[in-house]
């Protein structure tokens, strides 16, 4: 039975696509995928595609929560628990953590502790009956009970066994949480990342040439009023945006996840390609806006009795909206 939601995710039945979509080119052929367990164990293991499907065949129902708060419940998987290789493999003394590498173009790792990852960590295959696609994950990916979703590692390819933590990628780029705990809702993320002079020279900025494409977490960005339109390619998550006039910005190709954009006046502001991932956009004024291939997993444009005006907004080739987001879409638009 799937247990209730935990703080700030919204339910969907879908099973939207999250990171990257592709694995590396050493992963062209799916069929070449393979194992490796290694670090602080008697006996490393290699095993390969055909070997690994062929033990693979364990039944597990477990919900998904992703950080940028959509949730699955009861998603229906077939896999192997890494305890089973983790056994095979012999543990040594000292070992305290796993990391887990990717097939990845961007070499995504990520890791968990020892005692969590045995006890619920699975190398799965199918989703629903169905063999895993590759922007899902496929041949192999990791799934980890009871973590957010960026501790499940698509295209797994190494775990490696630890005396010490490897904190992940996604933890050292995007300060996301490294314990990952959906259950008390704070461990999205850690803290904000610059300092109070810094956020000063940010919010009066005449150019923002130098900060494209630098994550920035959790920022109390109320008071902005940018002095430029060209907002080109910059990573705000988690960052307090409501009730800024940002009409007619060029923001192509940024990241707004998680942000509260409540309020905002983005009328005429171009988003396109833009991650807008469990932002908030409640009673934002989005007339005219272009938000065309967008990111929109877990995006909320309604909530309760207050609304985003999205008359004339564009939204061609965006993804991810939930049910009750796309329902509200198709009415006003």
């Amino acid at each position: 039975m799937s247990a209730p939601l935990p703080p700030g995710q919204i339910e969907t039945k879908r099973f939207p696509v999250v990171g990257e979509r592709q694995p590396s080119a050493d992963l062209k052929d799916p069929t070449r995928w393979s194992l490796e367990v290694t670090g602080l164990v008697e006996r490393p293991i290699e095993i390969g595609l055909d070997a690994f499907l062929e033990r693979a065949k364990l039944n597990l129902v477990s919900d998904i929560h992703c950080v940028t708060s959509w949730s699955r419940l009861a998603m229906n998987w077939t896999c192997l628990p890494l305890r089973v290789l983790l056994e095979e493999a012999g543990v040594k003394a000292g070992a305290a953590f796993v990391s887990f590498e990717s097939y990845s173009e961007r070499s995504h790792h990520t890791s968990l502790s020892l005692e969590v990852a045995s006890a619920s960590s699975w190398l799965m295959h199918a989703a629903d009956g169905q063999p895993l696609s590759a922007e899902h994950g496929g041949p192999v990916r990791v799934f980890t009970q009871g973590r957010y979703f960026y501790k499940s590692l698509k295209w797994v390819k190494r775990v490696v066994v630890l005396a010490e933590d490897r904190p992940g990628w996604w933890e050292a780029n995007s300060q996301y949480h490294n314990n990952a705990d959906p259950a008390p809702g704070d461990e999205r993320f850690t803290t904000g990342s610059i300092r109070p002079e810094q956020l000063d020279r940010f919010l009066n900025a005449s150019s923002y040439d130098k900060y494209r494409g630098r994550v920035m977490v959790g920022l109390d960005l109320r008071s902005w009023s940018p002095q430029t339109r060209d907002l080109q390619r910059l990573y705000l998550k988690n960052c307090d945006l409501s009730g800024v006039d940002l009409a007619g910005v060029d923001m192509r190709e940024s990241n707004l996840s998680l942000s509260d954009l409540r309020g905002a006046v983005l009328r005429g502001a171009d988003l396109s390609g833009s991650d807008l991932e469990g932002a908030n956009l409640a009673g934002a004024d989005l007339r005219d806006a272009d938000l065309s291939e967008t990111a929109l997993s877990a995006t909320r444009f309604q909530e309760e009795d207050r609304g985003a005006d999205v008359t004339g907004a564009r939204f061609d080739g965006s993804w991810g909206l939930t049910e009750s987001q796309e329902d509200y879409l198709a009415s006003r638009t």
